[in-house]
């Protein structure tokens, strides 16, 4: 299984799903930073992703973007095989 890494925040419901997604594929470790509680890391991501929102979710090298990305690759069929390939 790739290395999953996610942006989030305490509060964010969208974080939230996607880490419930994440699960229910078959994730079991999901690297999380808290970007509420790190203002750098905020910058980092926006700086990597071009995205100020969370999540901002990356399965291997491969930003996959936020919740609504992240559920429309799994209605896809493409997150499993994302999370196979990456592997």
């Amino acid at each position: 299984m790739p290395r999953v890494f996610m942006y989030s925040t305490a509060v964010c419901p969208y974080c939230q799903m996607a880490e419930r997604l994440l699960r229910a594929r078959g994730v079991t470790e999901i690297d999380k930073v808290r970007v509420d509680l790190e203002p750098a890391k905020r910058a980092e991501m926006m700086e990597k992703t071009g995205q100020r929102s969370v999540p901002q979710i990356y399965i291997g090298e491969t930003h996959v973007g936020g919740y609504d990305e992240l559920a429309a690759l799994d209605r896809a069929g493409g997150l499993d095989e994302l999370l196979r390939a990456a592997g």
